[in-house]
């Protein structure tokens, strides 16, 4: 039945038709009845396509045949009428006196007895256009060029009989004397696919057959025509219950796909079905099958019975459509195991920030919320339409981008930028000059005159040759700060995921160190920056860093912010180097004596409680108790994540930098195209130039900083989430939930 709904569906494209989305909708149709007449539907559907195909095929030869005897008769009649003019011109020439001038055998020629004269046989057909060169040439060698080829070139295009495609073709005439000639060229004719039809050299007959040929051709036409509307009928009724029908073909190849699944009891006399299922639909699983059992007036119920086994679940994370994009952002990296921390939840909220942080503009922000509200308002009439890919990807994720455009908006309100226009929005600057002459000037001349813009970057500081080094020593630090929070965050959650698998060992030889390696350096170093932004210093922050390796005993003199501070880097110096062997060495020897005591049978409820991920695997897959335990190698996976984690701490701080960076160039991008394209062009008082510059920065402006700035930050903001923070934590080897419903069968086959 599938088979021929895909054949029904194959007849519709072709037909140009689509299957109705108003389709007919009946609870009573019955499976049984529906074979039946898919059945008849399609004997039906193939009659006429065999009898379309043999009337088209007749057509096509006979629009063939046509062009051939108005082309081959063009060639006789031309030939007959050289041949009479040649004969009037001899009989002038004989009737005269002879010439010196005049061809001494052109009066034997002619007068030659037509008994002896040879009669020349002719094959006429069609050879397709780019065939037809080497048509000619083989004809040549074959016959060793006792042959005369004439073509012509038809214009425009003929359907082929065969093929049933449109192909240029030539029309050809072969004249050729004997029978064995005549073989070859037929031959020839059928390896380059010329169609031969025959021809007359009587005139009368030629007129005769070309009025047979199109009377004949009108009546084909007619029944061609006739016979469309009937297919196309017949295409609309199935297009009308296709849906229906699909549909229900599908939920019953479901049904019996699920139930292939099911094994046999000993007994021979029920199935049984082993599945997954949410703790919270226990209930509803048990009430359905109850009425089933009453609807289908079974004598027997079902059993619903919950088993334990030690298989790892499937992972359900219930969503809607607004969580569901951000979850995918998720999956795409991997699947969480069950009872994993899910960054889903996170990702709300630390992911459009970060890739606010990076596109700060609430100019470009509400363009942003501009668009994606459009998909929003739209969301029913997109959701029932087939996209495009593109299209269709920006509306799946139209949640998140409206996330992002409304943290772009907040954030571009810190940095005071409006397409790189700062206003007062928050109340008037809190700088002014001294005098009048400082009007314009950059820093010089600039004092506090009021209390402290209330809310974001001043906006005097815009457009100031100190705007630079602000600005980038506010985002710089702020990045920092931004990128410790977040790998901070990913470590505590790896601590919840520990503490819910009952894994002792990472909490204590893996949680502990990690956090004080990470926030001994760079805790310490956010804490350098809240510091020195309270207290307004002008110590040098890379000076305490790098002399707190170097020199950490050394006198800190202005690079001093707070008393102790140099007792502090030296205890947390210190901590960070023992937290390395920590992380190192004590895992793998408690690995190695738990197997021991495993197997003296000293501790099982150890085992329980401690088992490291490998361990958990091979227990999953029932591995063998009796296996020997590597050390070298627990010890080597060990180093490796020490390394990795110790390396990953200083690279994904500095990663987190990127935050800086691509903020400096978006709003470099915004004031250029400000400055150099809007206000040049306003400059000139032209304004046909005004319009170009207008229009210019719209492009650009949409094409460069909408788009590709967009893309850019997007992207960067993927990966601070799949590499900085979710590798502190985050495995994703787990595999979805994939509950059976008969709603997710039409996305399955699309």
């Amino acid at each position: 039945m599938a088979r021929k709904l895909r054949f029904f569906k194959e007849q519709m494209v072709k037909a140009g038709l689509s299957p109705s989305t108003r389709s007919a909708i009946s609870d009573d149709v019955d499976l049984d009845n529906l074979e039946v007449k898919l059945g008849e539907l399609e004997a039906e559907l193939m009659e006429m396509n065999a009898n379309h195909e043999k009337l088209q095929h007749s057509y096509n030869e006979l629009i063939e045949y046509k062009l051939v005897v108005q082309k081959a008769g063009e060639f006789f009649h031309s030939a007959q009428s050289m041949a009479a003019a040649k004969q009037r011109e001899v009989e002038a020439q004989q009737r005269g006196e002879g010439s010196i001038d005049s061809p001494l055998l052109l009066e034997q020629e002619m007068v030659t007895d037509p008994s002896k004269q040879v009669k020349l046989g002719f094959v006429s057909g069609l050879v397709p256009r780019e065939k037809s060169l080497a048509f000619e040439r083989i004809l040549f060698r074959a016959t060793r060029g006792n042959v005369f080829l004439k073509q012509s070139v038809l214009e425009g295009s003929v359907t082929d009989p065969a093929s049933g495609e449109k192909a240029e073709k030539n029309v050809f005439v072969v004249f050729y004397s004997g029978e064995r000639a005549r073989n070859k060229i037929v031959k020839i004719c059928e390896a380059f696919g010329a169609n031969r039809y025959p021809f007359t050299e009587d005139l009368s007959k030629q007129f005769q057959i070309i009025t047979e040929v199109s009377g004949r051709l009108e009546e084909l036409k007619t029944t061609i025509d006739v016979g469309l509307v009937h297919q196309t009928n017949l295409l609309q009724t199935i297009a009308y219950h296709f849906e229906q029908w699909s549909h229900l073909v599908k939920k019953e190849k479901s049904i019996y796909h699920t139930l292939s699944m099911l094994s046999i009891d000993v007994t021979k006399k029920c199935l049984v079905a082993e599945g997954w299922c949410p703790v919270f639909a226990t209930n509803k699983i048990q009430n359905v099958l109850q009425r089933a059992t009453v609807d289908s007036n079974s004598q027997i119920g079902t059993i619903f019975h919950i088993l334990q086994t030690k298989e790892s679940p499937p992972t359900y994370f219930h969503t809607n459509k607004f969580t569901s994009a951000f979850q995918e952002i998720v999956d795409a990296y991997g699947i969480a195991k069950y009872q994993e921390a899910n960054p889903g939840v996170f990702t709300i909220i630390t992911f459009p920030f970060l890739f606010a942080v990076m596109f700060g503009d609430w100019g470009h922000g509400i363009c942003l919320f501009l668009a994606t509200s459009y998909f929003i308002i739209k969301e029913k009439k997109f959701s029932s339409q087939k996209l495009g890919d593109i299209t269709e990807m920006i509306f799946g994720g139209r949640y998140v981008i409206m996330m992002m455009a409304l943290f772009s908006i907040y954030t571009g309100l810190i940095y005071n930028e409006f397409f790189s226009v700062p206003f007062e929005l928050f109340g008037p600057s809190a700088y002014g000059c001294r005098d009048p002459a400082c009007r314009d000037a950059s820093t010089a001349g600039l004092v506090k005159v009021r209390a402290t813009y209330p809310f974001g970057v001043d906006p005097k500081w815009h457009g100031t040759q100190s705007e630079l080094p602000f600005l980038n020593s506010l985002k710089m630090k702020m990045s920092i700060l931004l990128g410790v929070a977040q790998m901070n965050l990913g470590i505590i959650l790896s601590y919840f995921n520990a503490k819910f698998s009952g894994n002792e060992l990472n909490i204590r030889y893996q949680f502990l160190p990690q956090m004080i390696f990470l926030n001994s350096l760079f805790g310490y170093l956010s804490l350098l920056i809240v510091v020195k932004w309270c207290i307004g210093s002008q110590a040098d922050l890379y000076h305490v860093m790098i002399y707190m390796f170097l020199s950490p005993t050394d006198d800190l003199g202005e690079n001093q912010l707070f008393f102790g501070q140099k007792f502090l880097q030296i205890v947390l110096l210190l901590a960070a180097l023992v937290a390395v062997p920590w992380m190192l060495f004590p895992k793998p020897f408690l690995l190695k004596k738990q197997h021991e005591e495993r197997h003296r049978g000293q501790s099982y409820a150890l085992l329980e409680n401690s088992l490291d991920e490998s361990d958990e695997m091979e227990v999953r897959h029932g591995s063998s108790s009796h296996e020997e335990f590597e050390f070298s190698e627990a010890f080597v996976h060990q180093l490796i994540h020490t390394i990795e984690f110790v390396l990953g701490a200083v690279s994904n701080t500095a990663s987190y930098l990127r935050l800086w960076a691509l903020s400096l160039a978006h709003s470099e991008l915004s004031s250029v195209f400000y400055d150099k394209v809007l206000l040049l062009a306003w400059g000139f008082n032209n304004i046909f130039i005004l319009i170009i510059g207008i229009f210019v920065f719209i492009c650009a402006t949409v094409g460069v900083l909408l788009v590709m700035e967009t893309l850019s930050a997007f992207l960067h903001a993927l990966r601070l989430h799949w590499v900085e923070f979710q590798s502190k934590f985050y495995e994703g080897d787990g595999y979805k939930f994939q509950p059976f419903s008969f709603a997710s069968l039409d996305a399955e086959d699309e």
